[in-house]
């Protein structure tokens, strides 16, 4: 896929947005220097271009039970195309792995999960996690506190 060119309005309108998806058309169109229909027809741009793929709510998760964050390592057993791919597949739909990246190094893949606690984490790692296809073994840090955890993209400034 071919990254679309993108000018220095495109970028502010871009920080605006990410900033608060909420934004008015006509709100946005003035914080950017531009009319509106102008502004719009930006906007319905990039989405169909692809880069802004979707907006969404930030929640606070102390609000709905799920504040307890743990970092899990996972190792597989093999690493071929068909078992990562089924891993892949399997952990997309795990509901409390909020996170999966893989990565180079020591292990294979590196999750971010929450829960509501550390017994109901204990109880996910068991029931799910472990029983994901090719895991080998994992490990589990305890997050004590979140310093900074930025759902954001760090745009160039204009």
């Amino acid at each position: 896929m071919s990254r679309p060119k993108l000018d220095r309005t495109d970028l502010r309108i871009l920080s605006e947005i990410q900033r608060d998806g909420r934004i008015s058309v006509v709100e946005l169109s003035r914080r950017v220097n531009l009319t509106k229909t102008p502004c719009a027809e930006r906007l319905k741009r990039l989405e169909a271009d692809g880069v802004i793929v979707g907006y969404f709510a930030q929640i606070d998760p102390r609000m709905v039970n799920a504040a307890h964050v743990v970092m899990v390592q996972v190792q597989l057993r093999g690493t071929t195309a068909a078992e990562l791919d089924a891993f892949n597949s399997a952990v997309k739909r795990v509901p409390e792995v909020q996170s999966c990246h893989m990565v180079a190094g020591g292990y294979d893949y590196l999750l971010k999960v929450r829960s509501r606690d550390i017994d109901d984490y204990r109880q996910s790692l068991g029931e799910v996690i472990s029983k994901l296809p090719g895991v080998l073994q994992t490990h589990t840090y305890v997050v004590m506190e979140t310093v900074k955890d930025d759902p954001t993209v760090s745009i160039p400034r204009p």
